[in-house]
């Protein structure tokens, strides 16, 4: 008989409503195989609630996060939060979880945070979030020079706030194309809009070389994401709706057990 294997030593930084999930799902027996360490969080209010389902420590900053010796961190906030806690977890000798993979558009921190893994031995593991099919994806790109194309169609109630919300939008019956360009442009222009194009793109031609496009349908709740990715002789589609960000969250609760499975999909 094998011998039992230790649990690992899971930290959840962010404590809205994703990673509420993500404590619900571990609370729910989702991930048996961890023991969730600490919580950090800018509410402290939020951060003690969430903390108390696991009877763990509510951490205000991440190096008190990281003095918990966690194994693993799971981002589940936002592209901000990446920037901040990504150097010192890998530092530290944890693997990070990241959800808001928009973090990564930026080249030079994906290049300086690639390195800093390399050389402590550790890793960055990127959820799905709201899409999946990176396996394909990916293999596609290993394949030859892969053409990637991502269209996704939003209801204009979601585009208020950004740059490109128009009124006549709220009023309009037709679809309309709000924004065309690279995913690399649209991550600077929505930085909270567009994890899902981010993802697909480092997966497969790269931040300038997918092409992204956004269209406002009347009435349309949710998000639906549409990619396309070609080389000579293989097409690929992905196509997922979603009406609510939950999926997110259980990328990683997905993600994390696969981690730890005897057989990974």
């Amino acid at each position: 008989m094998g011998q039992e294997r230790r649990k690992k030593r899971l930290a959840i930084a962010g404590c809205g409503f994703l990673g509420n999930i993500l404590m619900d799902a571990w609370k729910s027996g989702f991930l048996p195989e961890y023991e969730i360490v600490g919580v950090l969080g800018r509410n402290e209010g939020r951060a003690a609630s969430m903390a108390a389902k696991a009877g763990c420590p509510v951490c205000k900053s991440i190096q008190a996060l990281l003095e918990q010796n966690p194994d693993y961190v799971a981002e589940m906030a936002s592209v901000q939060l990446v920037k901040e806690i990504a150097k010192p977890v890998l530092r530290h000798g944890a693997n990070l979880v990241v959800l808001s993979v928009g973090a990564f558009a930026e080249e030079a921190f994906y290049e300086e945070i690639r390195q800093i893994a390399e050389e402590e031995g550790t890793q960055v593991h990127i959820a799905s979030g709201a899409i999946g099919g990176f396996d394909v994806l990916r293999t596609i790109s290993l394949m030859g020079q892969v053409r990637t194309e991502m269209v996704t169609h939003k209801g204009p109630v979601s585009l208020k706030n950004t740059p490109v919300f128009r009124e006549s939008l709220m009023e309009s019956q037709e679809e309309e194309e709000v924004f065309v360009g690279n995913t690399k442009e649209a991550i600077k222009l929505l930085p909270t809009k567009v994890n899902v194009s981010v993802a697909a793109s480092l997966a497969t031609a790269g931040t300038e070389k997918t092409r992204f496009s956004i269209v406002s349908v009347p009435g349309m709740t949710g998000d639906d994401h549409r990619i396309t990715a070609e080389v000579e002789g293989v097409k690929a589609v992905v196509d997922i709706y979603s009406g609510t960000s939950e999926i997110a969250a259980w990328s990683v609760v997905a993600l994390l057990r696969n981690l730890v499975s005897p057989i990974m999909f």
